[in-house]
């Protein structure tokens, strides 16, 4: 693992692969266990033989303290072999309460100490304790004899075959214990490869559609994480092919839409030139004829400044940024109403607006409210009246025009549509569109439909509340 600082803060770069970790983590885990139980059971099986031989021994010398071989014993006129007292795996001692030891046997004397001297004096009932001579340990066990007040009777056993099943059994818990990891290692490499087979199929699928941008769905099996991951993956590849589609067609659209402008300007700016060229041999056009083509110039450079402006709008296709502004609809209408009147002084406007507060871009929704009224005003007849009302988000824009065919009202917002008695008239067919596309980036919603006056009726509402509510 590597550790890099980049960005906002600190970040962790793993250089092993998902399988090897999975792995590594599941023997881990096994063995920590294995190694605890182990620990544990030798722990277990050592306290409990220990605990055993401790009541052994003491029984044993409750029994042999009661016998009445004890009193020739600490007169030390005899020694009592071992098996005297049916313990042929012990030694037996006598400590006195002046620290004074006798043994039974003949063999090296035990380091007793303070432990059996207490029991001697009667300081403590009973000990119990381990001790070393030379390379063997001894168990030791103490308790005071009931005839004399001042006796304490030794036994200890060697603890050699304790430590040899001790050895042994620490021997069977490692080999077992290791066998165990062994076996966990390659349990986590089977389930490694298992599990993480739609992982990997998932990743050669994603690899493969960032080579040949195949964007076609992935199959999708069952209902566990990775079906979901896959579910999400598809999302966003129709996320993905929906957008390059519109790019796709915008372009189309686009390129369709700037050949019609820029042919005719070619043209004319060919005429312009001949006609130059004419003059000097005093053949050239009139000067009506010349100020007529370069007012179609300039007017085929409007239109096509108008059309690559609304193609930038319409290429916008982010999401409304986090920093947004309180924006009063009607204030942004208004605007747009004056605007509209110096455009088409010939068109009248009735206006009657209710103020409506939103969060959004106020220019954009400037725009989108101008294109509505520009719309109305360009269809509307010379005299006629555009009705403009606003209330409770819902701003309506009537017009007194010919009206859109039934037919062609689910179309009336797409890019660069346009209906056939409107293919003679100036537009690009984008300014519906870009109202849409506003108005979906402050999710809201658009319409069109017939008005009362005959003509045609478009609307866009707009979630927000009344000025008069306290924000």
């Amino acid at each position: 693992m590597t550790e890099t600082l980049g960005g906002a803060g600190r970040r962790l770069h793993y250089n092993r692969s998902l399988e090897s970790r999975v792995i590594l983590l599941t023997t881990a885990a096994v063995g920590l266990a294995v190694a605890i139980m182990a620990l544990a059971a030798f722990v277990t099986v050592r306290a409990q033989m220990q605990t055993t031989l401790d009541e052994s021994l003491q029984n044993r010398a409750d029994k042999a303290a009661r016998a009445g071989a004890l009193a020739q014993i600490t007169t030390g006129s005899y020694a009592v072999p071992s098996w005297a007292l049916g313990a042929a795996d012990v030694r037996i001692a006598y400590v006195s309460a002046d620290e004074v030891a006798f043994f039974a046997d003949t063999e090296r004397p035990l380091p007793l100490g303070r432990s059996e001297v207490e029991v001697a004096r009667g300081d403590r009932d009973h000990s119990a304790r381990t001790i070393s001579v030379s390379d063997t340990r001894y168990r030791v066990v103490a308790v005071r004899a009931p005839s004399s007040t001042d006796v304490a009777l030794v036994i200890a056993q060697p603890l050699t075959s304790q430590e040899q099943v001790l050895s042994k059994l620490g021997l069977v818990l490692g080999f077992f214990g290791g066998g165990g990891v062994i076996a966990a290692a390659l349990a986590g490499w089977a389930v490694a490869r298992n599990g993480l087979r739609p992982v990997r199929r998932l990743t050669h699928s994603v690899e493969h559609i960032a080579r040949t941008e195949d964007l076609r769905p992935l199959p999708v099996e069952g209902h566990d994480e990775i079906a979901r991951l896959a579910g999400a993956f598809n999302s966003m590849l129709a996320t993905v092919a929906a957008s390059r589609d519109r790019q796709r067609r915008l372009v189309a659209d686009a390129g369709h839409e700037l050949r019609t402008p820029l042919t005719s300007l070619r043209t004319n700016i060919d005429l312009l030139s001949q006609s130059d060229a004419a003059t000097a041999s005093g053949h050239g056009l009139p000067p009506e004829a010349r100020a007529e083509l370069l007012d179609d110039v300039r007017a085929q450079t409007e239109e096509l400044s108008t059309l690559v402006g609304a193609l930038v709008e319409l290429a916008r296709d982010e999401p409304l940024p986090t920093v947004v502004e309180t924006v009063d609809l009607s204030e942004a209408v208004d605007r747009a109403v004056t605007r509209v009147r110096r455009r088409a002084p010939g068109v009248r406007l009735e206006v009657e607006l209710e103020p409506w507060l939103v969060q959004g871009e106020s220019d954009s929704l400037e725009k989108a409210a101008l294109n509505l009224l520009d719309n109305a005003a360009k269809w509307s007849p010379p005299g006629g009246t555009v009705r403009v009302g606003l209330h409770e988000g819902r701003l309506v824009v009537d017009d007194e025009g010919p009206g859109i065919a039934p037919a062609d009202l689910p179309r009336v917002f797409d890019r660069f549509w346009r209906s056939e008695e409107s293919r003679t008239m100036p537009g690009s067919g984008l300014g519906l569109a870009i109202v849409a596309q506003v108005v979906d980036r402050h999710s809201g919603a658009v319409r069109a439909g017939e008005s009362p006056a005959g003509g045609a009726r478009l609307e866009m509402w707009l979630p927000g509340r009344p000025a008069t509510v306290d924000a």
